[in-house]
């Protein structure tokens, strides 16, 4: 475990190399979602085999979330986007970045993307999309009832959670209804600022967009194609929004794919791509499911 101090917050953070003295080849930055979540959903699903595959990889806990320092306030989306530069200049990562983000994490990503098109050179949105104004108004409405449901009423949503979830979720659902209650969380997010279409447009780098079939989410694969003139969507049949953990295998492989592609500079990677969404299969062997997934987006 390392923490790092960024200027204003303690940050807990991972980082995996491709061991026995080989540099790396690329960096690729991890950011988890919201409330339940934290750097370990990457820890034990796709950060070992990125980094096997010769990676610098660098994970994190999102403020109030994790290890990390929890303040009372300060959880706008920029926020977070001004935490990751801090976070990347307090370990002098220097030169283009992998962005990939999971859930809210992936929004995240995508707006340091918008702030630094200089330093993106691919972007993946697990689960996720970049914040517009319905972004806002949804997360408004999750974190709401996120809100009533643990933090005003928390014994009986935990003793629900327990009984139809298992104990481990309601453990990180505790947390949950900790964060909501002790911070400005639920009310900052919803009022961040957003992007606008052209903002959203400025990003030239390869994205990738990964989805769980039966998620509301995957419903965005067109319209993420439509404004990014280098964009893919994969959709992972028998999925919701907990693709990242329970069908680790294929995420992996097509994060993998997409930096491959980014990283060799190639025609292909400077010319949009054809395809809109495309199917993929789940794996014989799911990713480790112990680690827990965002509740909120």
């Amino acid at each position: 475990m390392a923490m790092v101090d960024t200027g204003g917050l303690r940050m807990h953070v991972q980082r995996l190399g491709p061991g026995d003295d080989r540099p790396a080849t690329a960096t690729v930055v991890l950011v988890h979602g919201l409330l339940t979540d934290s750097l370990a959903s990457y820890y034990f699903t796709v950060a070992p085999p990125f980094a096997a595959a010769g990676l610098d990889v660098v994970m994190y806990d999102l403020r109030g979330h994790g290890r990390s320092g929890r303040p009372a306030s300060g959880y706008t989306l920029d926020d977070g986007i001004d935490d990751l530069e801090a976070l990347l200049d307090a370990l002098e990562v220097r030169g283009p970045l992998h962005l990939v983000g999971n859930s809210y994490g992936g929004t995240v990503a995508f707006g340091y993307a918008a702030r630094h098109p200089e330093r993106a050179a691919s972007v993946c949105l697990i689960e996720s999309e970049p914040a517009t104004a319905s972004w806002a108004a949804k997360l408004g409405g999750i974190l709401d009832r996120v809100t009533r449901e643990l933090a005003h009423n928390e014994a009986d949503a935990l003793a629900w959670i327990t009984a139809h979830r298992g104990h481990n979720t309601a453990r990180l659902a505790k947390g949950a209804a900790r964060l909501a209650r002790e911070t400005t969380l639920a009310r900052d997010i919803p009022a961040s600022r957003v992007l606008t279409e052209d903002r959203i447009r400025a990003v030239r780098c390869p994205v990738l967009g990964v989805y769980g079939g039966d998620s509301d989410l995957a419903l965005l694969a067109p319209w993420l194609g439509s404004l990014l003139p280098d964009c893919r969507t994969v959709v992972v049949p028998g999925h919701e929004h907990s693709v990242l953990v329970e069908a680790a295998g294929v995420v992996g492989e097509q994060v993998l794919s997409l930096i491959r592609r980014a990283s060799a500079g190639s025609q292909e990677a400077s010319a949009p791509v054809p395809e809109a969404s495309t199917p993929a299969q789940d794996p014989s062997a799911p990713g480790h499911a112990g680690a827990g997934a965002a509740v909120a987006r």
